[in-house]
This record gives C-alpha cells, structure tokens and sequence, in this order.
C-alpha cells in the first residue's frame, strides 16, 4: 500500500486543541482539515484567523458566532467563514464537526 496516499483515520493521534476539543489532525499541501469531538458546553473563545474555514456538524448541535450574530449548527447546516471573520463557538451538546481551512493551519500543524 502506498502510505504517502492511503492512510489509516486510527493511526492519526488525537490532539486537545483547546479545553474539551479534542482533534485528528490532516495536513495537506493546501488544507488542514480538522476533525473535532466536543464535550458539551465546551467554548471556542472569541476569535480570527487569515484562513478561510468551512464548518460542518456530524452529529450534535453547535452555536456559531460570526460577526456578533448567534447561529445553532447541526447536520443539515454549515458555514463558510471568510479569513479574517471575527468567530466563536459552544457545542450545545456533545458534538463530532469537521472543519476545514485554507491555506493550510501552520499553528494547528505544530501541534
């Protein structure tokens, strides 16, 4: 098997990003794709970053702050957060999401 395309999820070390974010890292050459389990109740500070974020809910509910404006993800509903977008968040319930940034996260990559 060719290990620099096919690869396995469980081999991917689970990360706490932050305080009840707990992640499985992919770096690609343009993309870090992020995938989260959070504990309910858990907060995402207030926030910006020059990437372009792309938020998907697997399962559970999670709030998203843009710009001042409260908006309740869930599996039917995500966002595209443009760079430099003021952003926070807190899972309602325990959560799974996928988020996916471009250019690639270089402080998430340093982890």
């Amino acid at each position: 098997m060719d290990t620099s395309i096919f690869r396995y999820f469980k081999d991917i070390q689970t990360k706490e990003i932050a305080p009840g974010y707990h992640s499985k890292l992919i770096h690609t050459v343009n993309n870090t794709i992020n995938f989260i389990e959070v504990k309910a109740g858990c907060v995402s500070p207030y926030h910006t970053h020059i990437h372009e974020q792309c938020a998907f809910i697997i399962e559970g509910q999670f709030e998203l702050t843009v710009n001042g404006v409260p908006q309740i993800l869930d599996a039917g509903l995500f966002a595209v957060i443009p760079p430099n977008i003021p952003h926070s968040g807190k899972a309602i319930t325990d959560c799974k999401l996928i988020d996916i940034f471009s250019p690639v996260r270089e402080d998430l990559k340093a982890l």
